[in-house]
């Protein structure tokens, strides 16, 4: 995007995890488009430089570390606070996946690791928002959950438990943060990224007509609504998990 063609300045600054691609780039993507300067994390440093380059340098940053680390925790908010002045907005999507088999099997190592990964690094993110901004200046905090931690998820079960365990976490930082903070979480079905790509690769077709609404998602479905959380337009909207689905659920009801 050319400078030309940037939005005004809103005056709100966001962080975002996990955002050098897939659901976590379509969400800095909108908030970009409306006016926010933004704060990327992730992994992998090529990646980020490349999403900063396609998002705008001029209002893009990035800190590269893994999100369950405490210290790159601390780095990505100092970053934020030191490049922009403020954190407005913290969205959670950083999220790891490596198991697919029978919960009876599964590795209790890798629970951990997804448990550490998934849950445990939003709340130190959370935390540190909290003293570097927001528990002063308020602003809001969207965490990226999913369909499996509201019903059962055959295969994917330590997944499905750690966004189970991310929705519950909603619920106990917007009690505490309140009235200065609102926090809510997004529920996706299947988007495309690479992330999801194992759960429709070959099949996406087959996997698309499941859905009433005839696709699977797209990161901008949920960037769309990461964007309405952290706005004005959700100011009486606390503690609640949007389901983001296509429909899918409505397929849940007895025939």
């Amino acid at each position: 995007m050319s400078t030309a063609e940037l939005p005004a300045l809103s005056g709100n600054v966001a962080l975002v995890t996990g955002a050098s691609r897939g659901i976590g780039y379509g969400i800095a993507e909108a908030l970009v488009a409306r006016g926010d300067r933004v704060c990327i994390t992730g992994r992998g440093e090529d990646a980020l430089k490349e999403a900063v380059e396609a998002l705008g340098s001029e209002r893009v940053i990035y800190v590269a570390g893994k999100a369950h680390d405490e210290a790159h925790q601390a780095a990505a908010v100092e970053r934020t606070m030191e490049a922009f002045g403020r954190v407005d907005f913290l969205v959670n999507n950083a999220g790891t996946n490596p198991v697919f088999g029978p919960i009876a099997e599964l590795d209790l190592n890798v629970a951990r690791k997804v448990f550490e990964t998934n849950v445990i690094s939003a709340l130190g993110f959370a935390q540190q928002t909290w003293k570097a901004w927001q528990k002063e200046n308020g602003g809001a905090i969207v965490n990226i959950a999913s369909v499996a931690g509201v019903s059962a998820s055959p295969f994917i079960g330590a997944y499905g438990m750690s966004k189970a365990a991310m929705v519950n976490l909603t619920l106990q930082l917007a009690h505490e943060f309140a009235p200065k903070v609102r926090v809510n979480s997004i529920a996706p079905a299947v988007v495309k990224t690479k992330f999801a790509q194992a759960l429709y690769e070959g099949r996406e077709a087959e996997a698309a007509a499941a859905y009433p609404l005839g696709r699977l998602g797209v990161p901008e479905d949920i960037g769309g609504a990461a964007a309405f959380l952290t706005s004005a337009q959700s100011d009486w909207i606390t503690g609640q998990t949007l389901v983001v689905d296509g429909g899918i659920f409505l397929n849940a009801g007895v025939a």
